[in-house]
């Protein structure tokens, strides 16, 4: 059986308050799945970095890694720097089998839940 971990992959950012909804996230998942291993990593001006976390994991004998781009939309990063990324953990643990997902952002129940947002500030002024 293959020990499972997911980590949440955001852009990051200078000021630390902005990973607060990705901690938000983090804690929703680990209160709906208690025994999955859930880790947030960081693209940059964070840490840790997707490459310290996998490794972290990879010692700890995970060996199925899902990774879930905590973005909204397919942009530069994912288009161009995540591929790299991607392969460097491929390259260095072949024994793990790496997992990238789309974009949150560009899953349906979340394209609806903004939708809703939107319309339900439309109707408050």
């Amino acid at each position: 059986m293959e020990k499972t971990a997911l980590i949440l992959f955001a852009h990051g950012a200078r000021d630390p308050e902005w990973a607060n909804p990705m901690r938000r996230v983090r804690a929703a998942v680990m209160q709906q799945a208690p025994a999955l291993r859930v880790e947030l990593a960081f693209l940059e001006f964070m840490s840790p970095n997707l490459g310290d976390c996998a490794r972290t994991l990879v010692q700890e004998g995970y060996s199925a890694i899902s990774i879930v781009p905590m973005f909204i939309a397919q942009g530069g990063h994912l288009k161009h720097d995540v591929p790299v990324l991607m392969e460097e953990l491929r390259n260095a643990h072949p024994e793990v089998r790496f997992v990238l997902s789309p974009p949150v952002g560009e899953a349906e129940p979340i394209v609806q839940a903004m939708a809703a947002y939107a319309l339900g500030l439309a109707g408050s002024f």
